[in-house]
């Protein structure tokens, strides 16, 4: 009798919970190809991707008086093999925060992509989908990511940690203000231990940031935001800093423009700051030019940018694709591109690296 008591009681805690909650969505993304990308380890065609497989969950809580609580998780996978993506790398990959959101803007706390890096992803032909013929995860971004050890946004982070997110961080967005909004995030120091040394300014002996070290400075990254607002033709533009947990900084600027409904022009620029870990050679500058169209039921991407690391050769890229939409959730694409690029920093000649990619993108 108490068994069943209890049972009761708690059906009633959880079943009051749910009706709490006002809204929680269930979302993804499948995504598979075939892809050949020559001059690399495997230059052989194997399937892959052109955008992350996420499963995701999202929900809403209204508290009264204008005030919400959010929460977003989402896990990203293999779709060729089912497994969770990368070897060390979190269940929560994507994201996972939970917050509040009211007048006052949107405040969150957890793990996801940076402020600044979740902004630009706006003013990219491929909308930062991380494939070899996007610009976002390279060009975009000056190399931020993979530039050199300690150079990503989070490189004193536990292992899985992606060089484009913050963990045990904090999101705060204003309430956006006549078409301008500002984006806020700053990291704590609870990621700063390493696996291995970053030398930097240092010596193997006695490297700026040995094994284990809890020091560092406080990551932080920033957004500012203005979407022309009842306009046409519509237009964007922002700006935005980034400095990661050796000092290392990244910054960059962008807009788009829509003459037609159907033509987005995008451009961009950046410049990364090793100043604080490097004695010379210490800026990478990079720009882009791209653009969509939209013809019936397809879309046609373009783009070209550069990224000029002193003391190295550029790195220029040209890309084309096409995706041809068979319902409004599922499209068909194709993807060309061609890099030249020194294969390692100390090459003399550069290299050209074409990419092919055929597949299928589904969001659920």
């Amino acid at each position: 009798m108490k068994k069943s008591l209890l049972a009761l009681a708690l059906m009633g805690a959880f079943s009051g919970a749910a009706f709490a909650q006002s809204s929680v969505t269930v979302y993804g993304t499948l995504d598979a190809g075939i892809t050949k990308t020559t001059h690399t380890t495997n230059s052989a065609i194997q399937e892959g991707k052109r955008d992350n497989n996420k499963l995701g969950f999202r929900g809403v809580e209204d508290l009264g008086s204008g005030l919400k609580a959010l929460f977003h998780l989402e896990i990203r996978f293999e779709s060729d093999t089912g497994t969770i993506e990368g070897v060390s790398r979190p269940l929560f990959q994507g994201q996972s925060r939970v917050g509040l959101q009211g007048g006052f803007g949107t405040i969150r706390a957890g793990r996801a992509l940076t402020s600044l890096q979740e902004t630009s992803t706006q003013f990219e032909p491929w909308s930062g989908m991380p494939n070899q013929a996007g610009f976002q995860t390279d060009i975009m971004v000056t190399g931020y990511r993979t530039a050199l050890a300690g150079s990503g946004s989070d490189p004193l982070g536990v292992a899985g940690n992606s060089g484009n997110r913050f963990a045990n961080a904090i999101w705060y967005n204003t309430p956006v203000w006549n078409g301008f909004q500002l984006n806020v995030n700053v990291g704590s120091k609870e990621n700063n231990g390493l696996s291995t040394a970053i030398v930097g300014r240092g010596t193997v002996a006695a490297p700026q940031y040995p094994v284990g070290a809890m020091a560092g400075a406080y990551p932080y990254s920033v957004s500012a935001t203005y979407m022309a607002p009842g306009t046409t033709p519509a237009w964007a533009v922002y700006a935005g800093t980034e400095r990661n947990a050796t000092e290392v900084k990244w910054h960059s600027i962008g807009a788009y423009y829509r003459p037609i409904p159907e033509l987005k022009l995008m451009a961009n620029y950046g410049k990364q700051d090793l100043g604080h870990i490097l004695a010379a050679n210490d800026g990478i500058t990079s720009w882009m030019v791209g653009a969509n169209y939209n013809v019936g039921p397809g879309k046609f991407l373009i783009g070209y940018g550069q990224k000029d690391p002193d003391g190295q050769l550029k790195t220029r890229q040209f890309s084309v694709g096409y995706e041809y939409n068979l319902s409004p959730r599922t499209y068909l694409y194709l993807d060309l591109s061609q890099k030249k690029l020194p294969l390692v920093s100390t090459a003399i000649v550069d290299t050209s690296q074409n990419h092919y990619a055929l597949g299928i993108h589904h969001n659920f």
